[in-house]
């Protein structure tokens, strides 16, 4: 499993799985994960929005959720989109959210430090492994869903792009106290991470968050 190296307040906990602890998507790989926490997760089913839901909802169609109370764990899963965790710097609210291109479009990341309700120089985030520039080529349909990001594509052939989701989330942060990670790339570390786009299956990774 991989530790956030983030400048969050000791009282926040906060980890990613690798391929090597297994797929998320499996009930055996779930039960393994929750005896490391001290709660069940709160799974949301992710639908690539920018719906962000409290601890105790029960419409669990989301792709971000908050938590404000010791102990209640929040959880995305993923495979190339990007895991983006949060935490105040008072260590009163945590917050995970899924954000691949349509949800990074679609504001989830900017919804989602809004439903913190702190003050946004107060709140530390952690870019989880994501699918990388280097590789993550795009058409017109997703260059055209950034019109304020040009920097973060590279035109490769005719109608393509390279994206960068990590720079157009630290654009869409800018103004917090801190912005960490970055840099993985889930579909070239192949031994380290799934990958929706180079394997074409369900098998998922978690981050998660939580207040000790």
């Amino acid at each position: 499993m991989i530790v956030p190296d983030w400048p969050a307040p000791p009282r926040v906990r906060a980890l990613v799985t690798t391929r090597d602890f297994g797929d998320l998507a499996d009930e055996g790989s779930r039960r393994k994960l929750r005896a490391l926490l001290p709660a069940e997760p709160l799974w949301l089913r992710q639908v690539h929005g920018n719906r962000v839901v409290e601890m105790g909802e029960q419409n669990l169609d989301a792709d971000a959720s908050v938590a404000r109370q010791p102990g209640s764990v929040c959880v995305v899963k993923a495979a190339d989109c990007m895991p983006v965790l949060f935490a105040d710097e008072a260590g009163t609210t945590v917050a995970a959210a899924h954000a691949g291109w349509r949800g990074l479009a679609g504001g989830v990341l900017e919804a989602t430090v809004d439903a913190m309700g702190v003050p946004r120089q107060n709140i530390v985030a952690w870019l989880g492994p994501a699918i990388g520039p280097q590789v993550y080529e795009v058409g017109e349909d997703v260059y055209l869903a950034f019109p304020q990001d040009p920097d973060a594509f590279v035109p490769t052939r005719p109608g393509h792009w390279l994206l960068d989701l990590y720079a157009v989330a630290r654009a869409k942060l800018a103004g917090l106290k801190a912005v960490s990670g970055g840099g993985s790339c889930t579909y070239t570390e192949r031994e380290r991470f799934f990958s929706y786009r180079r394997d074409r299956n369900s098998a998922r990774m978690a981050a998660l968050v939580w207040l000790a």
